[in-house]
């Protein structure tokens, strides 16, 4: 198998044809596939351009044949490029753990070994742990209908069938009748997944993991997937440690897109709306830290218009806090570095509907970058004086320590909180 070549962008970079990005060139092979990729409908992940592509707000890894191209997030220009892209790894990778991307049942997932790797050896290191777990405890068997020839008459005799088969075969019955085995949906996806990291995989430490997979998998039967496939699913006591396996299944089939025509330059991508994440995240620290008689909720609906006919429309604020003495906070989450200007006027109206329609105490619009915090007030409409309705905006500085990093937001947040109350 050939050796694999790793291109690391940050997003909304721009690669242009036959441009060289660490010592790999973007070469016409690789555009096309990327075209082909995009299609008539195109992707949320990048936009094409004359000879090239821009990568958009998600962050992640897109696999073309042998070569990888991992997309990070960055909200400065602090330090030299390669220093970014190691830093910028980290955290993308520390982020996706404090949200439970990878949250796993392997005990050994919080020190991988992988993670200096891209985020696509660290998904194929996941999957395979999670389904050694399965095979260590022994796979979960289910019933299942089974027609066919049996020499013990079991079940329902298909009497038609029966006779146009064994007429020569006295000693067989055929039936339609249940078993109780391993040879069950769950299975044939997780089989499949096998087989496709097989194919697709070029980091040499998991190849014989996943050759001894498939050498202590079962043998399942094939079976085409879409979406409708993992909607049907449904897990009770038994198969709900299946679920992390099933989900990381889930993303590699759909996601994978093979080349019909040359068949070597097929595309997985595994790629996460940085905005998504970044909400994500900070909720998950503030709730990490949060103190007695405090609730925070994400994506909390209020309906704010109904017409005569027809559904209502929702309002949905990302992060609400309620401190216990009837005062509500909204916070609003955006990936973006203002670099010193105003947030726009579009985000600013947004907050002023929360404001009103959560009764809102304070409201604050929350951002990475240097450290930095401003208020401001909404005008009267009529009056053009100033009401009681103010919006912060907060920047937030990032830390490479992850723990430390979530602890600094939560103080950011109480410090906010008190000059609120002090006012």
């Amino acid at each position: 198998m050939n050796s694999r070549k790793l291109i690391t962008v940050f997003e909304h970079q721009v690669i242009k044809l036959d441009q060289e990005i660490d010592e790999v060139k973007f070469n016409k092979d690789k555009l096309e596939a990327l075209q082909n990729y995009y299609g008539e409908n195109g992707v949320p992940y990048f936009s094409l351009i004359h000879n090239g592509v821009r990568f958009n707000e998600y962050v992640g890894v897109i696999q073309i044949g042998n070569t990888v191209i991992e997309v990070l997030p960055k909200s400065d220009n602090s330090l030299p490029v390669s220093d970014e892209k190691t830093k910028w790894h980290d955290i993308l990778v520390d982020m996706l753990f404090a949200v439970d991307v990878f949250d796993i049942h392997a005990p050994s997932s919080s020190s991988l070994k992988l993670k200096s790797n891209s985020i696509l050896d660290l998904y194929f290191d996941l999957f395979i742990k999670e389904v050694e777990y399965l095979l260590h405890n022994g796979l979960v068997k289910q019933y299942r209908k089974k027609e066919g020839n049996v020499t013990a008459l079991k079940g329902s005799l298909q009497f038609g069938k029966h006779i146009q088969q064994n007429l020569t075969h006295k000693e067989q019955f055929y039936t339609r009748h249940s078993t109780y085995d391993v040879e069950h949906k769950l299975h044939f996806i997780i089989y499949k997944t096998i087989r496709l990291l097989r194919q697709i995989n070029t980091n040499t430490g998991l190849h014989s993991r996943i050759g001894a997979l498939l050498l202590h998998f079962p043998e399942m039967p094939d079976m085409n997937v879409s979406e409708a496939t993992f909607y049907k699913l449904v897990f009770n006591r038994k198969t709900q440690s299946y679920k992390k396996a099933i989900d990381i299944a889930k993303l590699l089939l759909l996601q994978y897109h093979p080349d019909v025509i040359k068949g070597r330059n097929n595309v997985l991508a595994l790629m996460f709306d940085m905005n998504k994440l970044w909400e994500k995240f900070v909720y998950v620290s503030l709730h990490k830290h949060k103190k007695p008689n405090t609730t925070i909720t994400a994506q909390t609906s209020k309906f704010f218009w109904q017409p005569k006919n027809g559904y209502r429309s929702k309002i949905r604020p990302d992060i609400v806090v309620n401190k216990g003495r009837g005062d509500c906070v909204v916070l609003d989450t955006k990936w973006k570095n203002l670099n010193g200007y105003n947030p726009s006027p579009d985000d600013l109206r947004q907050m002023y509907v929360y404001h009103k329609y959560y009764n809102a105490a304070r409201v604050a619009l929350i951002y990475p970058g240097r450290e930095s915090s401003k208020s401001g007030v909404y005008l009267d409409t009529k009056t053009g004086k100033e009401t009681n309705k103010e919006c912060s905006v907060i920047s937030l500085s990032v830390d490479k320590d992850i723990k430390k990093w979530q602890k600094y937001i939560n103080e950011r947040f109480e410090t906010w909180m008190l000059e609120g109350d002090d006012s």
